[in-house]
């Protein structure tokens, strides 16, 4: 039986357990894309933290992949050695870091997509490869395709976007034609004992999107042609209140939990579950029930860094993490991704029918009055109807 603290490993890559903290960008490269050292920290934390695997934001793998501002690229040589820095503050810690590879948004235009030729095709997945090599000089214990939220080879997946007719388009086979080319480009330039990992999408959730069953397909294809491990998870960015909507229902911890088990049933390669999960008793269950390898997490790992050391430790709460979302905001600003509570609110206790303000006489200053309000208020079990005065300040609520 496996279980959530012991040593394991992928095609050859040790890890000291099976928590991973999935892709997230994170906004802390420069404008050309290299590493910085606040970027270096941040992995660093979550090595100390006792993070098993660490995979990177997207890094694009050519200038015209770009698709935020301060991503990390990995498009050029002379990235190296930035990168270098930060794969030797991870595994100082112990843990290890895969690099995820990644090209353009999540807003390409379906013109886009038609208007490119099989050439384009092939020489994409040849930077694809020309990336893993950089990705492997510089210490990253492995790379993993990003193929999920709706970015350029998720794209290629999905009907909505993907309504070519050629050997690129139509039946699954070949939406997936793509994906398969850029795994088998870069197997031919890191071989066969360098782990690949792909994200990729068990459903997108909308019309006319990736089906579960053609997920399944592509999973299965990856495995024949060399995948080492496969990360579900799903939804497109360019659609957020599809997740929106499965964060907000309460009660709800592993998202994509019922596809996992049909994905068990149908591939063999180690299978990483990412979304929603909170819980260290879910995520033993999971691991231990063997529906999957990995519990893979990341704001969870923005609020608390050292939540999987904690855990080890035998403090077993629950994730800090309420899915607030607040932790982008910084990201808005240029500063980089950090937790930043929502200050929580008091429950509303009185609910008001009729409000009316009256100015206050002297010896109060100008601009003071008084609110009056005729409402219910909720007092245990009833609703008692109340006249509420309360004293305004310059147009705010004073505490006296």
């Amino acid at each position: 039986m496996a279980t959530l603290f012991e040593t394991n490993e992928i095609n050859g890559m040790v890890l000291p357990n099976r928590f991973m903290r999935s892709a997230t960008w994170a906004g802390m490269a420069t404008d050309e894309g290299a590493c910085t050292p606040q970027l270096a920290d941040l992995m660093s934390d979550l090595a100390a933290g006792g993070v098993g695997l660490i995979i990177t934001g997207h890094s694009y793998i050519r200038p015209d992949g770009q698709h935020s501002p301060r991503q990390l690229g990995i498009h050029r040589d002379a990235l190296i050695p930035g990168l270098a820095n930060l794969t030797r503050s991870v595994h100082r810690h112990g843990s290890k870091i895969v690099l995820q590879l990644g090209f353009g948004g999540a807003y390409l235009s379906k013109s886009r997509i038609r208007r490119m030729s099989a050439q384009d095709f092939q020489a994409l997945a040849q930077a694809y490869g020309r990336a893993a090599v950089r990705a492997r000089k510089a210490g990253f214990d492995g790379v993993q395709i990003f193929a999920a939220h709706g970015f350029f080879l998720s794209q290629m997946l999905c009907p909505r976007y993907n309504d070519r007719t050629d050997e690129y388009g139509g039946e699954i086979a070949n939406r997936a034609r793509a994906l398969i080319e850029v795994l088998e480009a870069i197997r031919i330039t890191v071989g066969r004992d360098y782990p690949v990992l792909v994200k990729l999408n068990c459903r997108d959730f909308v019309d006319n999107g990736l089906t579960l069953d053609d997920s399944v397909q592509v999973a299965r294809m990856l495995e024949k042609a060399g995948i080492d491990a496969v990360e579900l998870s799903g939804g497109l960015l360019n659609n957020p209140n599809i997740m929106r909507s499965k964060i907000d229902s309460e009660g709800i911890q592993g998202y994509f939990l019922s596809e996992a088990r049909v994905f068990r049933e149908k591939i063999h390669v180690p299978l990483i579950l990412v979304g929603g999960i909170r819980s260290y008793e879910l995520a033993r269950e999971l691991v231990e029930e063997e529906v999957v390898d990995y519990i893979s997490m990341s704001r969870p790992f923005i609020r608390e860094p050292g939540l999987i050391k904690r855990w080890k430790a035998g403090d077993r709460r629950e994730a800090a993490c309420i899915s607030c979302d607040n932790c982008f905001e910084p990201l808005k600003k240029g500063e980089g991704i950090s937790c930043l509570p929502l200050e929580p609110k008091e429950a509303e206790t009185f609910f008001p029918q009729l409000s009316e303000i009256v100015p206050a006489s002297p010896p109060h200053p100008p601009g003071t009055g008084y609110k009056i309000s005729i409402g219910l208020e909720d007092w245990q079990i009833n609703y008692i109807p109340v006249i509420k005065i309360q004293m305004l300040s310059n147009g705010q609520i004073s505490e006296r």
